[in-house]
């Protein structure tokens, strides 16, 4: 196996197991490149359940870069962070991510409008609303992130569909308008196989999304979200089968925010 680059740990607050713990599992599933990834302080909540405070991101980064030189000779380690946009605190988020030697940065949106759409506890919010809208609001933020040039790699592009709620619409105009500002800001996409995990029952994104995506030329990479040791490389095969019937040769991988493909043969 090539590389996980979506993967949390126990400073998030809702994943367990040490960095250590993460990194040896990778080894012993086979892995050659790791990205640790985690929750970057949330700038629209102070939920200690959702993401790691202020006060913590410095040791999360020392711990990273800790196991990256002590494991240096098993496996390429990249310090990477999950953060997420809001457009009312993008100076801080910017000072965040500035702030630290990242390889890559995980670009994700879990928050529309006051609701942290993919938290289980307001799950229910779902049978209230018009899910054609906020599908549409969520992939205008989307866009409107990946516009800002501050992110590499567009997480879990079609998240809503977490819970399995899912509006009868084709949203292939969306994906464009998304996939086209990613394309213009040089990032990437992942093919997250989380939703696996949830009641989506399927990888993020939808095959459509990928057909777009091999269509536009943007490169994508794969992560696990793992938020335990166990589930480093989770629905990996799957996901590997999907980027060969979409026409991906190649990988992406990043190193001090530069991205590099890899033959998915290495």
């Amino acid at each position: 196996m090539l590389v996980d680059y979506h993967v949390h740990t126990h400073f998030c607050g809702h994943a367990r197991g040490s960095i250590e713990d993460l990194v040896l599992s990778a080894i012993q599933k086979g892995f050659s490149h790791l990205g640790i990834a985690d929750h970057m302080p949330l700038t629209y909540t102070d939920d200690r359940a959702l993401s790691m405070s202020p006060e913590e991101l410095p040791f999360y980064v020392e711990q990273v870069l800790e196991m990256k030189e002590k494991y240096a000779g098993e496996i390429s380690i990249r310090l990477g962070i999950e953060a997420d946009y809001e457009p009312h605190t993008i100076d801080k988020i910017e000072k965040m991510i500035d702030s630290h030697p990242f390889d890559y940065v995980l670009g994700s949106v879990h928050f529309v409008d006051g609701w942290i759409f993919d938290d289980p506890r307001q799950m229910d919010k779902y049978e209230r609303i018009n899910l054609e809208e906020f599908y549409l609001r969520y992939y205008r933020i989307l866009k409107e992130m990946a516009e800002t040039g501050l992110y590499d790699i567009l997480s879990h592009p079609d998240l809503p569909k977490k819970f399995g709620y899912r509006p009868n619409r084709d949203f292939g105009d969306a994906y464009r308008e998304v996939l086209g500002s990613a394309l213009e800001n040089d990032m990437c996409y992942e093919l997250n196989t989380s939703g696996l995990r949830w009641p989506a029952s399927e990888i993020y994104p939808e095959n459509s999304f990928i057909g777009i995506a091999s269509e536009l030329g943007i490169p994508v990479t794969l992560g696990s979200d793992a938020h335990c040791p166990e589930d480093i490389g989770s629905g990996f095969e799957r996901a590997e089968s999907l980027l060969r019937e979409y026409g991906y040769c190649k990988i992406a991988t990043f190193e001090k925010r530069r991205m590099n493909l890899v033959s998915l043969d290495s």
